[in-house]
């Protein structure tokens, strides 16, 4: 766990003075983590990359900024501040093209991108879900993933999308609704409600 700390903060400091290699290491190690995030939010595999390589230049160019002296776990610090960084831009983007778009193409894509750790049974439940929330339109889709996945409130959801807590409310039921129907009609499970 130390000599993990030492390497993170060893390439945190590295990128401070623009070191390059150290930049494409931290790029490396985090790119699949920052990748997973992105396209929860974003449908289209190019724009996900894109959003995570423009996360990244806000994250070399803020580095200097990530508190590592503060207590607890070095790596859960930069990846929770990081993934703060990849949400907001996805947000930023999502905006950019109005969240009020109905449909996107659908594509199903063979790529997802999970943690390396996870187990067969846990990649093929994950491949589901995302495939799921996936198929929610953009609205839908980025209520739910900062209510459920971020874990944010509706009126720091409604504060974030520049929309109404009751609109942020509306969203999600029907975002789990969708989801509940998607699901039961994949599992044949006939719904009566």
């Amino acid at each position: 766990m130390l000599r993990e700390t030492v390497q993170i903060m060893t390439l945190i400091n590295g990128c401070c003075n623009n070191d390059r290699n150290c930049q494409r290491m931290l790029y490396q190690w985090l790119f699949d983590y920052a990748l997973k995030i992105s396209y929860r939010y974003i449908h289209q595999q190019e724009e996900a990359e894109e959003m995570v390589h423009e996360a990244f230049i806000k994250l070399f160019k803020n580095i200097h900024r990530f508190e590592a002296n503060r207590d607890g776990d070095t790596e859960a610090l930069l990846k929770g501040w990081f993934k703060r960084i990849i949400v907001n831009t996805c947000i930023d983007q999502l905006r950019k093209v109005q969240l009020n778009i109905i449909s996107m193409d659908q594509h199903p894509e063979q790529d997802i991108y999970a943690d390396k750790q996870e187990s067969g049974l846990d990649k093929m439940a994950y491949d589901e879900i995302i495939e799921a929330i996936r198929q929610l339109t953009p609205v839908y889709r980025t209520v739910f993933n900062l209510f459920v996945i971020e874990g944010l409130s509706h009126d720091e959801i409604a504060k974030t999308l520049d929309i109404s807590v009751g609109a942020s409310k509306s969203n999600l039921s029907k975002a789990k609704s969708n989801l509940r129907k998607m699901i039961a009609e994949r599992s044949g499970i006939k719904n009566y409600v």
